[in-house]
């Protein structure tokens, strides 16, 4: 019970709807317990007794009993479903705001589909547990204990015969649960696998399609759902091997008492309604018994899907705000790099190496570098989406981990590499960062980010609604999109990671025109693989495998033969023997 302990806190505070739940639940198993006591009392004093003038009131009472019954059963049902549902209401949404703020870290190496699965299936399968199973367990222990109550109060020996096979039907239902959790737990992590695979077909079905990938994906996806199916048999083995012992030990209390009860009968200790009452009563407990099974399968899956939400919930948030933050409305801009080193995970390589340099207020800093050479890496360390493992980030001469997180993304502009836009209007997703922005400066943003004439060429404008991941337009769209949203927010720090590499040399020209205007005043870092976007910069640090190789300004990397005048060399040469060619 160690995972609904921990989850106390989404289901306790809504206990008076279980209680009361109960409360019902009491009346309608007492009221099935009086069925066999009519019955008894029918055959005893009605039908052998000739008591005939009774019926009509047996009859009316019988049917008080029913509309009771139906009535109880109703609140009993709706207040323990409601019980469910406004636990998991809260649950969800922790889980979701949980996931909003735990670290790049843990998505580096979470799937998508297996996050959705937890919180969809793994949800559900705790909420049904919580409003149906919980309820049933307490139903067959009433039901239990209610039936033996007037069982011993009809024949205490035929009691004990009746239910003297009932240890070894308990020790069966242990044995149950002990192999089908873990087997439960295998169905949902390969149903975590097999919604993964879904998700990433249809999110790259481009690629998939380009590079003629179906077969590659189908038979992929035959390995997941064979994998998720073999679970699942593995499961119906348990379920199958199972049951049916429980079943034959269930039909041996059967056979000992009508056995036990008919020599009772006959030698006159029991009257024959009694032993007709005994009958029902017996399989008031039996069936419970039987069905626990079912119950500890219902427990099983959601305990397994409780123990896959708390992974969530107990996911380590490593960027942790002090205890009292710095919050400002802006900040100057002033970056500085103290001998920073970092690392994704502690088995790694080195990302960043001793990584010092001091960007002054409205500055323009290029990195440039080969692949994993760090570059991306020190623009998500002054955002804070990793921490360091040693050194210090100073924004304006405080460490960077002493400001709010909010103060400090909401000053820091950030283009990523890859546009992700929502499926929203046009003007809600440049307005993204920013709601309360007016429309003329959603416009303006537009504009210097050179969006604004193809946006106007749209059939509704900027009220566009687009697709999913931006579908519809291309991709030099979707970035001026997404550098207008940055623009929107009127950052102090300005961060540009390869932004302009989804555009043509033409666009590329007037967003870097337009930019300018935009940087005036604001510390900007620009990431590029092309030497025409970096050459104005103040200053370019040229990076590789995390080590800073060469820094200066355009004109002194060319001139120092190294790492920057290669780059350089190889993206002019091609236009140098063009233009040699045309002038020869």
């Amino acid at each position: 019970m160690d995972t609904f302990k921990k989850l106390k806190e989404f289901y306790w505070p809504f206990k008076g709807y279980f209680l009361w739940s109960m409360l019902f639940l009491l009346v309608v198993t007492g009221i099935t317990v009086v069925y066999p006591i009519v019955l008894q009392y029918t055959i005893d004093e009605v039908v052998l007794g000739g008591k005939y003038e009774v019926v009509p009131y047996i009859a009316l009472g019988f049917i008080g009993i029913m509309i009771l019954k139906g009535i109880t059963t109703y609140f009993h049902q709706y207040l323990g479903d409601l019980f469910g549902i406004k636990s998991v209401y809260k649950l969800r949404n922790s889980l979701y705001e949980k996931l909003q703020f735990l670290p790049f870290r843990y998505y580096d190496n979470a799937k998508t589909g297996d996050l959705m699965s937890r919180l969809t299936a793994d949800v559900e399968g705790f909420r049904f547990f919580l409003s149906f199973g919980f309820a049933e367990l307490i139903r067959f222990v009433l039901l239990i204990g209610i039936s033996l109550v007037v069982m011993f109060y009809y024949s205490v020996p035929l009691t004990l015969v009746t239910i003297a096979a009932m240890p070894f039907l308990a020790v069966v239902v242990y044995k149950f649960d002990k192999n089908v959790h873990p087997a439960f737990r295998g169905i949902r992590k390969s149903f975590g696998k097999l919604n993964t695979n879904v998700q990433e077909n249809i999110s790259g079905i481009n690629t998939v399609k380009s590079l003629s990938r179906e077969s590659h994906q189908i038979t992929k996806f035959n390995t997941s759902n064979s994998d998720y199916k073999d679970n699942y048999l593995t499961t119906s083995n348990i379920w199958a091997k199972y049951f049916p012992l429980m079943e034959f030990i269930g039909n041996l209390s059967v056979v000992a008492l009508l056995s036990y009860g008919g020599y009772l009968v006959i030698n006159g200790q029991v009257a024959p309604g009694e032993l007709v009452a005994f009958f029902s009563l017996v399989w008031y407990i039996m069936w419970p018994i039987m069905n626990l099974g079912f119950v500890i399968n219902l427990f099983s899956q959601s305990k397994a899907s409780g123990e896959r939400l708390l992974e969530i919930l107990d996911a380590d948030n490593e960027i942790k705000e002090v205890v009292n933050p710095i919050k400002k409305d802006s900040l100057i801009g002033h970056v500085e790099f103290k001998d920073v080193t970092l690392k994704y995970a502690s088995e790694d390589e080195e990302a960043l190496t001793s990584i010092s340099f001091d960007a002054s207020p409205g500055k323009m800093i290029g990195l440039i570098g080969s692949t994993g050479s760090g570059k991306t890496s020190i623009t998500q360390l002054i955002t804070r989406f990793y921490e360091p493992i040693s050194g210090k980030i100073l924004i304006d001469g405080i460490d960077v981990k002493e400001y709010s997180l909010h103060t400090l993304r909401n000053n820091i502009g950030f283009v990523l590499q890859e546009s992700f836009l929502f499926s929203s209007t046009i003007k809600a997703n440049i307005a993204y960062g920013r709601p309360e922005a007016t429309m003329e400066e959603i416009i303006d943003a537009a504009k210097r980010a050179q969006a604004h004439d193809f946006i106007m060429e749209l059939p509704d404008g900027y009220d566009t609604m687009l697709g999913e991941r931006g579908m519809g337009l291309s991709g030099g769209q979707k970035q001026r999109i997404a550098i207008a949203r940055a623009i929107c927010i009127n950052p102090s720090i300005l961060i540009l990671d390869d932004a302009t590499s989804a555009v043509d040399m033409e666009t590329e020209f007037k967003i870097q025109a337009a930019l300018k205007e935009v940087m005036r005043g604001r510390t900007t870092f620009i990431i590029a693989h092309r030497i025409s976007s970096l050459k104005h910069a103040d200053e370019i640090i040229v990076l590789d495998d995390g080590n800073v190789v060469e820094r200066g300004t355009h004109e002194d990397l060319v001139k120092n033969n190294g790492p920057y005048q290669r780059i350089y060399d190889i993206q002019y040469k091609d236009q140098k023997t063009v233009l040699q060619s045309q002038i020869g």
